[in-house]
């Protein structure tokens, strides 16, 4: 196994333990250990870009994980009131639907690469979960949040105007039942 797929297990691995640090009240921890799951990402993409050593467990596993990290660690905020519910229920909505926007296109042996607008968003996820778990005032967490909404819904929104083509079929594709 090469190192960028280490690195994505190791995220993988850091998820439980962030998620017991906020539930314990350890958040400046949590905050700590987020950071480092946030780096590997950066990190296992990079070295598999620059060493060209990309796999397709990589290219499955490494959005895989960013989403459960988010999410897990938003939803475990949100238990606490440290995060608001309707921008954890946004970010799962986009993920879920691109995710199946991927998988229909996979099916049509289509690659539906992330766009520019998606890695944004994926950094405002990160730093309005980093906003919440340092307690940063709840201004500034909120705020990073409306922002981080609005690029999901628009990333998402996106990707389906750039992949319509993916949903267009053939008559003769058609079948009756």
């Amino acid at each position: 196994m090469n190192l960028p797929n280490r690195l994505t297990l190791l995220r993988i691995a850091l998820i439980p333990l962030c998620v017991l640090f906020i539930i314990l009240n350890l958040n400046i921890l949590a905050g700590v250990v987020f950071i480092i799951a946030s780096l590997t990402d950066f990190l296992d993409g990079h070295i598999a870009r620059r060493d060209n050593i990309v796999t397709n467990f990589g290219k499955f596993a490494d959005p895989v994980a960013d989403k459960i990290l988010v999410l897990a660690v938003m939803i475990a905020l949100i238990s606490s009131g440290a995060y608001p519910w309707w921008a954890a229920c946004i970010v799962a909505a986009r993920e879920l639907s691109v995710d199946g926007l991927r998988l229909v296109a996979v099916e049509q042996g289509l690659v539906i690469p992330a766009g520019k607008l998606g890695k944004i968003k994926t950094s405002f996820q990160f730093f309005s979960v980093l906003s919440a778990l340092f307690g940063l005032p709840a201004a500034v967490t909120l705020a990073l949040c409306i922002i981080m909404a609005v690029l999901t819904v628009i990333s998402g929104v996106q990707y389906f105007a750039a992949s319509r083509h993916v949903f267009a079929f053939k008559a003769q594709d058609q079948q009756a039942p």
